[in-house]
């Protein structure tokens, strides 16, 4: 079997170090003996952004803000199925992992970095969410390993009761939140509820077979 190489680290704000990592073709990216993301397991990643506008199509001049980028699953999932005139801004707090997307990963990326449609911010997505009040058709969220912040403390706030209001606030009417999480969470399902969102809770297959792990994926609507 081919070895596992170390290609870099990089420090995530906070605490914590990032290891990507590759063997053959294959990409991971870790935090100690956590495996955050690899690029053979997309498909809970890419229902992400399909579920999500699935629930708010047919819209012109869609905005969509997702918060994180990783292996860039959910952002090509988006460009797949939202228009020409759509506007999506992926948030990335770790500059080196936008950095490995243009570099070692940059055959996985492919276009989808220089898409017209696309703009890459490093910084949190608590700031931008916080910026604008009703901004966005659209919001994803998968920065950490769901709800319980496992790569940074303050990734919590993002999904706390004032974290999920900005969202709301940020959110148009009819739009929906999308969060992303490697199991379920009761207490988080009742939380987007308090925050006036309507909620679905959906059970995905972390590949496209119906085999392998299932992740979680929250689809909050806001109403209107």
């Amino acid at each position: 079997m081919i070895p596992w190489e170390l290609l870099d680290t990089a420090q995530v704000p906070g605490g914590g170090e990032l290891r990507l990592m590759r063997r053959g073709a294959e990409f991971s990216i870790k935090l100690g003996q956590n495996e955050l993301m690899n690029s053979r397991l997309s498909g809970s990643e890419e229902a992400l952004a399909t579920l999500a506008w699935k629930r708010v199509q047919p819209r012109n001049k869609p905005r969509m803000l997702i918060g994180g980028l990783g292996m860039g699953f959910t952002l090509r999932a988006a460009l797949a199925v939202l228009g020409p005139d759509a506007r999506i801004v992926v948030s990335e707090l770790v500059p080196s992992v936008v950095a490995w997307a243009r570099g070692p990963m940059a055959e996985i990326f492919g276009s989808s970095l220089t898409d017209p449609r696309v703009t890459i911010r490093e910084i949190d997505v608590g700031q931008l969410i916080r910026a604008e009040r009703a901004a966005y058709d659209i919001i994803l969220l998968d920065v950490d390993n769901g709800p319980e912040g496992l790569t940074r403390e303050a990734n919590d706030a993002l999904y706390s009761q004032s974290g999920l209001a900005a969202a709301h606030a940020a959110l148009r009417p009819g739009g929906v939140l999308g969060v992303w999480s490697s199991g379920p969470d009761a207490r988080f399902t009742q939380r987007l509820r308090r925050a006036g969102f309507d909620v679905a809770e959906i059970n995905v297959r972390a590949t496209s077979s119906r085999r392998g792990a299932r992740h979680v994926i929250w689809m909050a609507a806001k109403p209107g």
